[in-house]
């Protein structure tokens, strides 16, 4: 047997030799955690919505002992006071949630169409851009709180009112007037929406101009809102007095909106759709939202074997073109995005490789083709929405995306209760011939997340910008997985889209000599006038967490 001074002298050696091994293991990780912030990048975690504001508020609530989730809804609040045009608890989300073990689920809180529905509401579809999609006959029922509701009692580590807190008080002393947001009220079509509707309440000077820089930005009735949801929770909205008085305020504008429609609203639950994408895995939610289309595009192009080399020289060219055509070919299935529950039309072969390499062998290297060639249905293009990613220290994450639909929704706000509502069944236009009760609409919102085999690498993404958000995700996601760009120049690279028509248009600054090749192709080359795509994304790789919010929307990302 060992002696006890022998065992003794043993275990001391060993004792030592690990606490060597933890101090090794501590410098690696201080030596680590040093580079990412001299790069740049966090070594823990990061937010990145579409202010520093919003994503500063997400970071302090994972600082907190918040999880991706709590930190998500804390952003989105934010951001419905810094970008109301965008998104609000008037609206409806798509949560795509990654637990710290790799489970991937998807929360769906979109608006459904009422019970109650103006007759022949799609006679009334505008073919472009006009205030006729406004007005109460539009709205759809609001599920963004109890999308959050759900989202917190399955993931959620916070107490649900410290979530409110720092919005309910942004609300009430108010702040500058965001710049994104001036801007935008500056706009003459935005300036005679505001002016002309209840929004004007908000947005407005006693004397009717609308707020500008330097002007405070403020919210009373919405904070006092706020802060009976952050009490009593989101039910008070559903069923309360709150939905009481939301609800006069929308028959007062001529809607139909009940309080049934309210109390009767559910979540749905889905497990995301999964789909190999080279060396990584890319998780989306099922329709009626636009992930099964992302996917195809991406897998299209895929095929044609991209490297960063695809974008160089004269390859470039062929690459584009390669990339617009898949992008006609993206159009002419948008017609089978709709709510599986409520329509035949299904999405199965987007995701299959036989038809996704049969598409592929549809595209000539040599030009172009007539729209029948694509099976297109034209629609109306559409631009709204916000997105927020979020990566939490213990491997957990949220892509989340949210809307009201067009700019400021439906254009009215409720005076009883600070909410401005969404237009959201205008979505239905030139996507379908008719709409049920309960049925939510078509939608390009895609949040996404993307990670190799083990997650050493994780890519949280998502966009906002309406029927623009599957080309910018497209274009951010190839850039970089494929084409070798750092995030930020992935996401700040100049977006082509296609719209409904098939003609092709270039985001302001595009490089002239491929747009000129593009035209020599054969494609119908135009500028893009209103460039509202807007990707938010995080990548985690060797370590290091690189957060980027699109400056097109004037956005910054927090992290620590």
């Amino acid at each position: 047997m060992m002696s006890v001074s022998r065992l003794a002298c043993v275990l001391c050696v060993a004792l030592v030799c690990a606490a060597a091994l933890i101090c090794v293991c501590a410098l690696l990780l201080l030596r680590m955690h040093r580079c990412c912030e001299e790069n740049g990048e966090f070594p823990h975690a990061a937010v990145a919505a579409d202010s520093l504001t919003c994503s500063h508020i997400g970071k302090d609530i994972l600082l907190k002992g918040g999880s991706a989730v709590d930190a998500a809804i804390s952003a989105l609040l934010c951001t419905s006071l810094i970008n109301p045009q965008s998104m609000g608890i008037g609206g409806g989300s798509v949560f795509t949630i990654m637990s710290k073990d790799g489970d991937v689920s998807v929360i769906n809180s979109r608006e459904t169409v009422p019970k109650s529905f103006p007759p022949k509401l799609l006679d009334k579809c505008p073919t472009s851009m006009t205030l006729d999609q406004l007005g109460a006959g539009w709205i759809g029922v609001p599920g963004e709180l109890r999308g959050y509701a759900y989202a917190h009692s399955r993931f959620g580590k916070l107490p649900w009112k410290q979530l409110f807190q720092p919005i309910v008080k942004l609300a009430r002393d108010g702040f500058p007037v965001p710049e994104y947001l001036g801007q935008l009220l500056r706009h003459p079509y935005v300036t005679k929406l505001v002016q002309s509707t209840s929004l004007c309440q908000v947005f407005c000077h006693e004397d009717k101009t609308v707020l500008g820089p330097g002007d405070t930005l403020r919210y009373p009735k919405l904070a006092e809102t706020l802060e009976i949801i952050a009490e009593k929770g989101a039910e008070e909205f559903y069923k309360g007095k709150i939905a009481q008085d939301l609800i006069q305020d929308v028959k007062a504008e001529g809607g139909s909106l009940s309080l049934e429609d309210l109390s009767s609203f559910h979540v749905i639950v889905n497990e995301a759709l999964s789909v190999p994408l080279g060396d990584f895995t890319m998780h989306f939610p099922p329709p009626p939202f636009g992930g099964a289309l992302l996917s195809f595009i991406l897998n299209v192009m895929q095929g044609f074997g991209l490297s960063p080399s695809s974008v160089k020289y004269e390859e470039r060219k062929l690459t584009l073109h390669n990339y617009i055509e898949t992008l006609k070919f993206a159009n002419g299935q948008r017609k089978n995005i709709r709510d599986p529950l409520h329509s035949q039309h299904r999405t199965q072969h987007l995701l299959d490789s036989a038809f996704v390499d049969h598409i592929r062998s549809m595209i000539s290297s040599s030009g172009t083709h007539p729209v029948s060639y694509y099976n297109v249905t034209p629609s109306t293009d559409r631009f709204g929405t916000t997105h927020v990613s979020v990566l939490a220290s213990d491997g957990s994450a949220v892509s989340v995306t949210s809307t009201i639909n067009h700019l400021f929704g439906s254009g009215i706000y409720s005076p009883k209760t600070g909410i401005i509502l969404n237009n959201e069944l205008a979505d239905f236009c030139g996507k379908a011939d008719s709409v049920s009760a309960g049925e939510q609409p078509p939608s390009s919102m895609s949040p996404v997340i993307i990670h190799s085999k083990h997650r050493e690498k994780v890519l949280v993404i998502g966009g906002s910008g309406g029927s623009q958000i599957i080309t910018a995700m497209a274009t951010a996601i190839m850039n970089k997985l494929w084409f070798g760009m750092n995030l930020e120049d992935a996401i700040k690279d100049k977006v082509v889209f296609v719209s409904s028509d098939n003609s092709v248009e270039f985001e302001q600054g595009f490089d002239k000599s491929m747009k000129d090749a593009m035209q020599s192709f054969g494609h119908d080359v135009k500028d893009n006038k209103f460039s509202f795509n807007v990707v938010n994304a995080i990548m985690k790789e060797h370590g290091c967490i690189t957060a980027v919010s699109d400056g097109r929307k004037k956005g910054n990302a927090s992290g620590y």
